[in-house]
């Protein structure tokens, strides 16, 4: 690559960080392109589209603050309290970052370092999960992609209150936690679903309107 594609490359990319990180991964690429004081063209001829885009700059946008969550959550002597742990700090990432949001729900599952994100969270929670229903704290039916649907809600509920009533996540949160313990379990009326079909119906349910 050329020096001055280099120099484009790298402005982009800070670009793309910093709008994602205030307004989630569906920012224009136009503005994106205008913020780092390049063409559009530039941009495709650089990364090609959106999640080419997503894939050079999610690391940088995810995977530590991400990890940070699963490590301090398994670090949890007690095994409820590491998994409520691990819901809470995820759900509050998604209340204060709206990129973070959008990777935690597989917004798009085109962007394949995107998904590899995704797949962590999934192995951080299903051990998180694993550990407490073994403990008998966390009801013996529940799974990765219930939690998912969790997050896909909170991102739903933090994006429309964040104006009005910023901590409105974190009571529908400890209402739904309480819920989950396993002495108010009850018999559930459907079956659970599977990785495939809980990422496909969360990518309709937070698709950009």
């Amino acid at each position: 690559m050329r020096a001055d594609a280099q120099r484009n490359a790298q402005k982009l990319r800070a670009a793309a960080i910093e709008l994602f990180r205030e307004r989630g991964l569906q920012v224009p690429l136009k503005e994106i392109a205008r913020h780092a004081g390049v063409s559009h063209g530039t941009l495709y001829n650089l990364f090609g589209g959106r999640e080419a885009l997503i894939n050079e700059v999610v690391a940088d946008l995810a995977v530590d603050r991400l990890d940070g969550v699963a490590e301090r959550a398994l670090a949890c002597s007690d095994a409820w309290d590491g998994f409520a742990y691990y819901v809470e700090g995820v759900c509050e990432l998604q209340a204060t970052d709206p990129a973070i949001s959008d990777v935690v729900t597989g917004r798009y599952p085109d962007a394949e370092r995107l998904m590899d994100v995704c797949g962590r969270i999934q192995v951080a929670a299903t051990h998180l999960i694993a550990r407490a229903q073994q403990a008998g704290a966390l009801r013996p039916d529940y799974t990765g992609e219930d939690l998912l649907f969790i997050f896909g809600t909170n991102a739903l509920l933090a994006r429309a209150a964040a104006g009005t009533a910023p901590d409105a996540w974190r009571r529908a949160v400890a209402l739904m936690l309480d819920g989950l313990r396993a002495q108010a379990a009850r018999p559930l009326p459907a079956g659970p679903l599977t990785s495939q079909q809980a990422y496909t119906v969360m990518g309709r349910l937070t698709a950009a309107p």
